[in-house]
């Protein structure tokens, strides 16, 4: 493209000008007509009952619009859905991601031209291209504000951003510099493509020398920096950020732990997608809940049947331009019966597990998933980071990199028992020490890539 030639050819302040530029563009769609009404409408607390009605009309008003306008749900749906209410959702067929992509131009009730083009990840290797309403822009940004809001953030505020934009330039890595900034807005913008540990001691620094008040992005990208911080006696000054805000991943207890201990907050988990899932958001007394006036959650086991853990299926009420109604989104989570005091009435989530391929499949013990992972490190020393493949049933491979002066054959051995308590004794375990390990495209650090998943089903 000529802009990003442009781009990349320009000096240092017309790139974070650039990059205001653009920002301005998109907070004008964000921030539209709507805006203001549907965030004064997300911010009332009401009783459960009244949550209850409004996820129904919700519900109706979507399925009769989707019926009406997207000529994919025309064929899909029963002859008549005018009257089919959420107690009957299961009269619906459930939809995936690759029968949307294949249908894309069909499910769309929109002309590209009038909506706003989002294109979700392609850490499975397939991207989708997601068409929202402009006012389906609004009520999310509406929506998510409304839950940062709670815990004192709002735009201008001093933010550090850590999310898969691809913003630097070869002098920017020959300089060690790797971030930009919107001075605008004060958001400066930290690449989740270069967290190495070569490189981590310039990302402390600057953060500490930021000052940022907030922190938003990857929880994994967040997590390296922070253990690096750690072991390496950089001590990140108290009372500087005042909340973390993760998004797209999975936070597990052990990441929470190191990422809250090292940067001296609290973290504030939250739920969503880039193809528009309903959200799920945390509470100040740690709980999480499900948002029902952004959709309706499902939680089924391998049979269809209603659960209380299983996969996750979702009918999202901001996302008329694109319509997911019972979409198989690919998350596993687990629902709690305990009731919150902290004023939100809407029910709980007692887990969400991630990425139904994000485990490990043992023959000796079944599957392993994230969390259990990621706390194999538990009496290992000198371990930055590591990655584990399964690339067949028998065999995982682990990916290490290690502090060389720190970690020795019995911190390895040590890793290995951990991980064999896991997986069982019969896998066969390849470990392998590397320099770098690399993220996804899309900027995400990913702990396990699963690819016999496909195979187990």
């Amino acid at each position: 493209m000529i802009l990003d030639k442009i781009y990349r050819n320009s000096p240092n302040f017309l790139q974070e000008l650039m990059i205001s530029l653009y920002n301005i563009k998109a907070y004008n769609i964000r921030y539209g007509k709507n805006y203001r009404r549907l965030l004064k409408e997300y911010s009332i607390q009401h009783p459960i009952k009244a949550i209850e009605e409004i996820q129904e009309r919700k519900f109706k008003d979507l399925v009769q619009y989707a019926a009406k306008h997207s000529p994919f749900y025309q064929r899909l749906f029963p002859q008549d859905v005018s009257g089919i209410s959420i107690e009957q959702i299961g009269l619906l067929p459930i939809v995936n991601k690759e029968q949307i992509r294949q249908n894309l131009t069909e499910v769309y009730t929109i002309a590209k031209k009038k909506g706003v083009l989002s294109k979700t990840g392609g850490t499975t290797g397939k991207s989708l291209e997601v068409l929202y309403r402009p006012v389906d822009v609004e009520e999310r940004f509406a929506i998510l504000d409304n839950f940062r809001k709670a815990h004192g953030y709002k735009l201008g505020k001093r933010t550090a951003w850590f999310s898969g934009k691809t913003l630097l330039t070869p002098g920017d890595l020959n300089k060690y510099k790797f971030w930009k900034t919107d001075w605008i807005y004060k958001v400066r913008y930290y690449s989740t493509f270069h967290i190495h540990p070569k490189n981590l001691t310039a990302y402390i620094a600057n953060l500490i020398e930021y000052k940022p008040e907030y922190m938003v992005g990857f929880p994994s990208t967040m997590y390296e920096i922070a253990k690096f911080g750690r072991l390496n006696n950089l001590d990140f000054p108290k009372n500087t950020i005042k909340a973390i805000f993760p998004t797209a991943e999975t936070v597990t207890s052990e990441i929470r732990a190191e990422i809250e201990a090292y940067f001296k907050t609290r973290m504030y988990d939250q739920y969503a997608s880039s193809e528009g899932a309903p959200f799920i958001f945390e509470c100040s007394k740690r709980n999480l809940h499900l948002e029902l006036r952004s959709g309706v959650f499902e939680v089924l086991d391998e049979n269809n049947q209603a659960s209380k853990s299983g996969r996750l299926v979702v009918t999202s009420f901001t996302t008329y331009g694109t319509p997911l109604i019972r979409y198989d989104i690919g998350d596993t989570i687990t629902l709690s019966d305990k009731v919150c005091d902290c004023g939100n009435a809407n029910p709980l989530v007692e887990e969400i597990s991630g990425r139904i391929n994000d485990y490990i499949y043992s023959e000796e013990v079944g599957k392993i998933n994230l969390g259990n992972i990621s706390n194999c490190l538990k009496g290992v020393k000198g371990v930055l980071q590591f990655q584990i493949m399964q690339n067949e049933v028998q065999a995982i491979h682990v990916n290490a990199v290690v502090d060389e002066n720190i970690f020795d054959d019995s911190d390895q051995q040590k890793f290995i028992e951990n991980l064999t308590e896991r997986v069982g004794t019969k896998m066969e375990i390849k470990f392998k020490r590397v320099d770098h390990i690399p993220v996804e495209k899309s900027g995400k650090y990913r702990l396990v890539k699963n690819n016999i998943h496909h195979f187990l089903k």
